[in-house]
């Protein structure tokens, strides 16, 4: 068994290459605010409108593998809500709460604005930190008219624990993106390369038993 310091070195690592994607620079078509369990997410879309600027603003998420029976309401619409009180005009927020997983909150996001005669050119993805090089891939191959940049928190995972974000669900979600990104590459996401030593890492995770959201995991 491993200590927590090292669990910690893996997982702080790994928090760092996950959050690594393309910045957001300059206005956008749409911003998508990506549903989570970490509704802080909803404050890193709004600072996204305010500081990049977007047409749109698309709260996408209702309940996903790590919310559903946590919340109460659909992660978009609990999405929306703090985005008013926190300035973003009512009627540039587009809600769409049906997606349980990311490909579908961008295929989902995708057919609520062609509904509407909508059809953006550049995109900025509002997300968990270390969510942004998953949603990167995930949007750039489920909406490939879209330029995809991410904007998110930049902190460590000691900084994203202090948030009061539990680190064994923290972990359990990396672990499962990781995978996630060698699985899906071509597939639902666009190729994304995961350097032998960062692999290393989901497979150390993995075997210390954060292996909830691992695909095939028994």
């Amino acid at each position: 068994m491993r200590t927590l310091d090292d669990i910690l070195k893996d997982g702080a690592a790994l928090f760092v290459f996950l959050s690594d994607a393309g910045t957001a620079a300059g206005p956008a078509g749409v911003l998508l605010a990506m549903g989570s369990q970490d509704l802080r997410v909803a404050d890193t879309a709004a600072r996204a409108f305010q500081e990049v600027g977007a047409d749109y603003l698309v709260c996408s998420g209702g309940f996903g593998k790590d919310t559903t029976g946590l919340l109460k309401e659909p992660e978009s619409v609990l999405y929306a809500r703090r985005c008013r009180e926190l300035g973003v005009p009512a009627d540039r927020i587009l809600i769409e709460d049906k997606s349980t997983n990311s490909g579908e909150n961008f295929c989902f996001s995708r057919a609520l604005l062609a509904e509407r005669k909508i059809y953006p050119r550049t995109g900025v993805v509002a997300c968990k930190p270390y969510m942004a090089k998953r949603a990167w891939a995930t949007g750039t191959k489920q909406w490939p008219e879209v330029r995809w940049s991410v904007f998110r928190q930049e902190l460590s995972l000691t900084e994203y624990l202090s948030q009061g974000n539990d680190l064994t669900a923290v972990l359990n979600l990396m672990v499962g993106d990781l995978q996630r990104l060698r699985a899906y590459a071509g597939i639902f996401q666009a190729p994304v390369p995961v350097p032998e030593p960062v692999w290393q890492m989901y497979e150390r995770l993995a075997a210390d038993g954060y292996n909830r959201y691992v695909i095939g995991a028994s």
